[in-house]
């Protein structure tokens, strides 16, 4: 898969993933189709999308071992790695420490690694 597809199925997961753990009606911003997400987020996406298919590769294919909550942590540090480098001061709420995001966005960075396991399979 290439790092634009990774990162297509990585936004189309997070979408998905809003849509089943948000609380209520999420922002328009959270579920942007493909087509319509800036290209910040694009990048940011294919790049968090190839440190997680790199990590599971380097791995071994032993990521199935892991939590829910540990696959939820490394996406999260992955995404704020991400915004640290797009904006050069960033929201609070986009750089987040895990504990610190909505249980929401936990499951859905979860369902995220998870999809690309799926996909590397």
């Amino acid at each position: 898969m290439s790092q634009t597809e990774g990162a297509r199925l990585f936004r189309e997961t997070w979408i998905g993933g809003v849509h089943q753990h948000f609380p209520g009606e999420p922002k328009a911003g959270y579920v942007t189709p493909w087509d319509d997400t800036p290209q910040w987020e694009r990048e940011a996406a294919g790049a968090v999308y190839e440190q997680v298919r790199q990590f599971i590769e380097i791995s071994g294919g032993n990521t199935g071992r892991l939590s829910r909550e540990q696959k939820s942590r490394f996406v999260a540090t992955c995404w704020t790695a991400q915004m640290y480098k797009h904006f050069e001061d960033p929201k609070p709420g986009y750089v987040a420490d895990w504990p610190e995001l909505p249980s929401w966005q936990q499951e859905t960075d979860a369902d995220s690694f998870e999809a690309i396991e799926k996909a590397m399979s």
